[in-house]
């Protein structure tokens, strides 16, 4: 049996709170007996225990995985496609106790965490879908009495680390991309959001997924995933978080060669130029600024204003973030606590520097210590200078630095003047503009008037130091495939 753990109290199907590994159908606890407490940011109270395994624990888990992995391969696309659309319904079935178990590790309001969970559930079924489609390409051949075909073939075992920020729909965007190619899976989820992936992997053992194909392995980060980064049996690693973390993997994994995906910093730029709806742009960029309360790779982290409209957008966004509304996440406010203490303090620092380097306080520059120590009010910076650490460093956090521009030119090189490049919000109505911008602007992704743009049919990715390879649409599921060549001669 599991451990009993407080969690329980606020969840209705009470198997899906877990403390133990799924590894090979089974939950498994570390035989050191070791755990690690995961606690609930909005009160510090502990949730609970997680089993914390080893490194020969982890290895065991590969062995596992590329045991399953022959079976699991072999097996008909239409039936894994069967297997993952149940995996899917049993996540809707259960959306409220799956929201919020991440509303009490991971903090964020209540309304985000399902709206996540049906994002999460997006991605399996929309597998369980392209599960039936790697077909066989044929090509012209170039040699004569021969017959050519290319065939798409999953690579093997797949090692997946999750991010505490999207801790359900992180995990699903990897595993039902890595399982519908015909790949197993060992997956680590952090430390500090454990439960959302345990619940995840009792599903998927309800949904039929064979033992053995989808493993999810707790405990610290150092220990679990160094096994996996040396392992050639591993064939693809698949990595969301920061940019420092990404390129220590990159290095581990290069005496074995495999293939990785990589979703790493963001360090988003919104540019509004005069003649944008202003109403739409302070609305959108308050949604690409506060989500998850600013803990997305996605957040909107330098916003330029094009200088006629500048003071009118200032005035306008620090009314709406003076009117959001603070609290834990079961209470479902606008803005929920940070994970940790290392967090608010960066949204300190990044402050105090702004600060000190000329820019403006309009609301917010302090914790909000009647809610709890990680609590950090809603902040907005004005006449942020580029030389604060703000406009260059990824802040993760309620901090919003707003700075003027005065052309198209200036604004598309301080835009880019950055090392990531993973999504530009864009807010105008010329189209030219919309169109030079958009081509100029050296990101993955460029959402125009509009935040919102992912999801299970698009390719989500960053170009420079944001990350490696696109996760979702087709390209998420060809990352855990290989192309074989055949080439025959039919006398």
């Amino acid at each position: 049996m599991d451990k009993a753990i407080t969690l329980c109290e606020e969840i209705a199907d009470k198997a899906l709170v877990r403390s133990f590994s799924h590894i090979g159908g089974k939950w498994c606890a570390a035989g050191s007996g070791e755990t690690l407490a995961v606690h609930d940011p909005a009160t510090g109270d502990r949730l609970g225990d997680v089993a914390s395994l080893s490194a020969e624990e982890s290895a065991a888990a590969v062995d596992v995985a590329q045991a399953a992995f022959a079976g699991w391969s072999m097996t008909l696309p239409q039936e894994r496609s069967v297997i993952l659309r149940r995996w899917f319904e049993l996540m809707m079935e259960h959306r409220d106790d799956l929201a919020r178990i991440m509303v009490l590790e991971q903090g964020k309001p209540l309304s985000e965490a399902r709206g996540e969970i049906d994002y999460a559930a997006g991605f399996v079924e929309y597998y369980a879908e392209e599960a039936k489609r790697p077909n066989i390409e044929g090509v012209t051949s170039h040699l004569p009495d021969a017959e050519v075909e290319l065939w798409l073939e999953p690579v093997g075992v797949a090692a997946l680390i999750t991010p505490w920020n999207f801790p359900a729909a992180m995990l699903t965007r990897k595993a039902a991309a890595a399982m519908a190619a015909g790949c197993t899976v060992v997956a680590h989820p952090s430390h500090e959001t454990p439960f959302s992936a345990l619940a995840l992997a009792e599903l998927a053992e309800r949904a039929g997924v064979p033992a053995g194909v989808f493993n999810v392995v707790t405990g610290r980060a150092s220990t679990v995933v160094p096994p996996w980064t040396a392992d050639a049996r591993v064939r693809v690693l698949s990595f969301t978080g920061s940019t420092e973390v990404g390129r220590l993997l990159y290095r581990q994994s290069a005496d074995t060669v495999k293939k990785l995906v990589m979703e790493l910093g963001g360090h988003a730029p919104v540019i509004v130029f005069k003649g944008a709806d202003l109403d739409t742009a302070v609305a959108e960029t308050m949604a690409a600024k506060w989500a998850t309360s600013g803990q997305d790779c996605l957040g909107a982290n330098r916003i330029y204003v094009e200088r006629p409209i500048y003071d009118e957008f200032c005035h306008r966004f620090v009314a709406a973030t003076q009117a959001l509304t603070m609290g834990p996440g079961m209470d479902d406010p606008d803005i929920g606590p940070l994970m940790n203490e290392a967090a608010v303090q960066k949204q300190e620092s990044h402050v105090a520097d702004a600060l000190e380097k000329g820019a403006m306080l309009a609301c917010g520059g302090e914790r909000a210590a009647e809610l709890g120590p990680l609590f950090y009010r809603p902040t907005v910076l004005t006449d942020v200078p580029d030389e604060a650490a703000i406009m260059h460093e990824e802040t993760f956090g309620p901090v919003a630095p707003i700075t003027p521009f005065d052309t198209e030119e200036e604004v598309i090189n301080r835009a880019n003047a950055t090392e990531y490049g993973l999504v530009a919000y864009v807010h105008s109505h010329d189209p030219r503009r919309i169109y030079r911008v958009a081509r100029a602007l050296q990101f993955g992704m460029v959402a125009v008037n509009r935040t919102k743009v992912t999801g299970a049919p698009i390719p989500f990715g960053g170009v420079k130091q944001s990350g490696l390879g696109r996760e979702g649409a087709r390209k998420g599921m060809e990352e855990f495939m290989e192309i074989k060549y055949v080439c025959r001669d039919w006398a």
